[in-house]
């Protein structure tokens, strides 16, 4: 069993390393491309399925050994980041300073959150400990988290300046909310 530790912290990390690659040479030039709003809205996707964690819950009861504290810190931060990255997708696409705000906030809960976990892992000693779905996800899906709030970091800052929507932007919806009362 002296293989588990390394081979969840040797995925965990492999994942980053890959996920890394795909961001700096795929996803960054692809989110350039888009409108500010679109490409933020793409990276706060990643984040809305972390409710995902409440399967810790499952785990916990199948053996991962987790206190109960540990299991509260890891749901609670988890949903709370997936609310917030749905609310800011939906501000995004009718209020989009309100969705910019939304989105620094996930970046900054998503941090706190990561640190918050890693520190509790390390207390309770989970490195190594995780089976079945929980490995996958810690192999796999908490690596994208970190990864993706990089990229959203990144893209608030770099793009602080750019206009959410171009000019004229709210004459067309200003068009087609006409034309959608009048039909």
């Amino acid at each position: 069993m002296a293989y588990l530790v390394p081979a969840q912290a040797g995925a965990q990390l492999l994942s980053l390393f890959v996920y890394g690659l795909v961001a700096r040479w795929y996803v960054a030039p692809w989110l350039g491309s888009l409108k500010r709003p679109d490409a933020l809205v793409a990276l706060l996707w990643v984040h809305v399925f972390r409710y995902v964690a409440l399967m810790t819950f499952s785990a916990q009861r199948d053996g991962f050994p987790i206190s109960d504290g540990g299991v509260f810190d890891i749901v609670i931060g988890d949903v709370a980041g997936a609310v917030i990255a749905l609310a800011a997708i939906m501000a995004l696409r009718s209020r989009p300073r309100l969705g910019v705000a939304l989105a620094w906030l996930l970046a900054a809960e998503t941090i706190f959150d990561t640190l918050t976990n890693i520190r509790g892992g390390i207390r309770e000693h989970l490195m190594g400990a995780a089976s079945g779905a929980t490995w996958l996800i810690l192999a796999f899906y908490v690596p994208l988290i970190v990864v993706s709030v990089v990229l959203l970091v990144w893209q608030l800052y770099a793009r602080r300046g750019e206009a959410l929507y171009p000019v004229g932007r709210s004459d067309l919806r200003a068009r087609q909310t006409a034309t959608l009362t009048a039909s």
